[in-house]
């Protein structure tokens, strides 16, 4: 298990489903899609649309696309038409 990341920060936080564990799993708030005040992921930084998270439960890290915000489609290599 890992130890919190330095950036873990309770006041930056995410509510996004953590791929190692199923800590959310038979909580109402949870599956009904709603804010819960315990299943949260620490939001350690974003680069635009890509969320750089930490699970508090299981301390797993991992990196979640949210779709939302500004692309990095410049950064993947992907260039537009001009």
């Amino acid at each position: 298990m890992l130890p919190l990341d330095p950036q873990a920060d309770i006041g930056r936080r995410a509510w996004v489903a953590c791929p190692n564990c199923n800590d959310r799993a038979g909580c109402a708030a949870c599956e009904e899609r709603q804010t819960c005040t315990k299943h949260w992921r620490y939001l350690l930084s974003n680069t635009g649309s890509l969320l750089h998270l930490q699970c508090p439960s299981c301390t797993h890290i991992w990196t979640h696309e949210s779709g939302f915000g500004a692309t990095r489609a410049n950064d993947q290599g992907h260039r537009r038409n001009r």
